[in-house]
C-alpha cells in the first residue's frame, strides 16, 4: 500500500512548520501560529497543561524533537493530544533538525518519514494511542520502583546522619558570626553569576553572611563581594580566594578525612573539617548556617523539588531533600528573592506616581511657606495672598 501523509492543512496539500517558542501554561507560543499548522516543540515528558496549550493552538501534528514520554514520569499530556486529534511524532533525525525552519511545507508519512516538498528531510517515530498507553503504564511502574529505592536511601541516612540532623554532631563551631542574621549561599549552578548580580540589592540592604560554595566562592570574589565562609573541595577554588580571608570549611567522610586537606597545607590557610555522609557541600553549608541559627538562608542553587525527585537529578538526593526539610521556612530560594527586588518591566505608572507625589509635596511646601510668611495668623495669610494673585489675574484680562 502506498503511503498516505498523517496530516496536511487540507486534503490535497502539505502543511506549514510553526515553531512553537513555548508551550508552557499561559505561554504565548508562535505568533504566526495559525490552525492546521504543524507544531515543532522541544519538550520531554510534555504535561497536561502544555498540552492543553497546543491543543489550544489547533495544529495538524506536533513534531517533538524530544520524547512525549521518557518513562520517568507518568504524564498524560500525549493521550490529550491524541484525543484532541493530533497526530504526534518524535526525536526526528538530525536532518530535520537542521534544516526545518518556520514557515516551509512539511509532510509526515505513516512510516515517519519526513518531507520537505519532494525532498527527504529525514525519519521520525510516529506515536499511537497503543504506544502512549504503554509508556504510561511503564512509567507509572518505574516511579513507583524509584521512589520506594528513594525513601529507603533517606530512612538510611536518617539511621546514619540522625545525630547531625538532630543535634548538628560534626558542624563546626563559628561562634556567633551567623546567629541571627541573614546568610546567602552560593554553590555553582549555570546561572549563578547572574544570579549573584541580580541579589545585590538584597546584599546591599542587608549585608548578609556570605558562603561560598567549591568554584562559586572564586564567582563570589571576582564580582567584587567578600566572602565570609567557604564550603567545598580546595581543588576546585583558586589560591587567591582561598587566601582572600574566608574561613575554610572542607568536606569530610564521616572517618574525618577531607580530600584536599593536602593543599590547603601547602597554601598555609587555615581550615575546619565538616564530617558528614553528605556528599553536596551546598547542603553542607545549609546545614552550617541553620545549626547557627541564621534567621533567613537565602540559597543559590539548583532547586530541590518534586519534579527533581521523580527525575533522579543528582542534587535532589534524599540528603537534599532532608536538609531543606530541617532547615524548614528559614530557607528561601534566591529566585523569590529576586522576584521582589524585580523592578516592574514597564516604569511609566511608578513615574506618574512620583510626578504626582512631587507635586503634591511642592504644594505643600508653599501653602507652608504662604501661610507663616506674612504678619497675621496662618488663614489670614492664605486669603491675602489669594487675593493678590486673584487681582493679578483680574488685571491680565482687562
Amino acid at each position: 500500500m502506498m503511503s498516505m501523509s498523517l496530516f496536511s492543512r487540507n486534503s490535497d496539500g502539505p502543511g506549514d512548520v510553526a515553531v512553537v517558542r513555548d508551550c508552557t501554561p499561559g505561554g504565548k507560543g508562535f505568533k504566526k501560529f495559525n490552525s492546521g499548522d504543524v507544531a515543532v516543540i522541544d519538550a520531554a515528558d510534555i504535561s497536561r497543561q502544555e498540552a492543553q496549550t497546543l491543543i489550544d493552538m489547533k495544529p495538524s501534528a506536533v513534531i517533538n524533537l524530544a520524547r512525549f514520554s521518557t518513562g520517568i514520569i507518568p504524564n498524560y499530556g500525549p493521550h490529550m493530544l491524541l484525543d484532541a486529534g493530533v497526530a504526534l511524532v518524535e526525536e526526528p533525525s538530525g536532518e530535520f533538525v537542521d534544516t526545518f525552519k518556520d514557515g516551509k511545507k512539511i509532510r509526515l508519512m505513516d512510516s515517519g518519514d519526513l518531507f520537505f516538498g519532494d525532498k527527504a528531510a529525514g525519519t521520525a517515530t510516529v506515536i499511537n494511542r497503543g504506544e502512549a498507553d504503554q509508556n504510561f503504564s511503564g512509567a507509572q511502574r518505574n516511579l513507583v520502583e524509584n521512589m520506594d529505592a528513594y525513601f529507603g536511601n533517606a530512612t538510611q541516612f536518617i539511621h546514619s546522619e540522625g545525630p547531625l540532623l538532630i543535634d548538628g554532631l560534626g558542624i563546626p563551631e563559628l561562634g556567633d558570626e551567623i546567629k541571627g542574621r541573614k546568610v546567602l549561599v552560593v554553590a555553582p549552578q549555570p546561572d549563578h553569576r547572574n544570579k549573584i548580580k541580580l541579589l545585590r540589592n538584597f546584599i546591599r540592604e542587608y549585608d548578609p553572611v556570605v558562603i561560598g560554595v567549591d568554584e562559586a566562592a572564586d564567582t563570589l570574589q571576582e564580582v567584587g563581594y567578600r566572602v565570609d565562609f567557604i564550603v567545598g573541595d580546595p581543588t576546585h577554588i583558586s589560591s587567591e580566594t582561598l587566601r582572600s580571608g574566608a574561613r575554610v570549611i572542607l568536606p569530610a567522610d564521616p572517618d574525618g578525612h577531607a580530600p584536599g586537606l593536602e593543599r590547603i597545607q601547602d597554601l598555609g590557610v587555615g581550615a575546619m573539617t565538616f564530617p558528614a555522609a553528605v556528599e553536596s557541600s551546598a547542603d553542607l553549608a545549609v546545614l552550617l548556617a541553620d545549626y547557627h541559627e541564621a534567621s533567613l538562608i537565602v540559597q543559590v542553587a539548583d532547586a530541590t523539588d518534586l519534579d527533581a525527585i521523580f527525575a533522579g537529578a543528582d542534587h535532589a538526593a534524599p540528603s537534599a531533600m532532608l536538609t531543606r526539610l530541617k532547615a524548614g521556612s528559614r530557607l528561601v530560594d534566591a529566585d523569590t528573592v529576586i522576584n521582589l527586588y524585580t523592578m516592574p518591566s514597564s516604569g511609566s505608572g511608578l513615574a506618574w506616581m512620583w510626578a504626582i507625589l512631587g507635586l503634591l509635596v511642592a504644594i505643600a511646601v508653599l501653602i507652608a511657606i504662604v501661610g507663616f510668611g506674612g504678619d497675621g495668623a496662618f488663614v489670614d495669610n492664605l486669603v491675602d495672598t489669594w487675593n493678590v494673585l486673584a487681582q493679578k489675574v483680574q488685571g491680565w484680562f482687562k
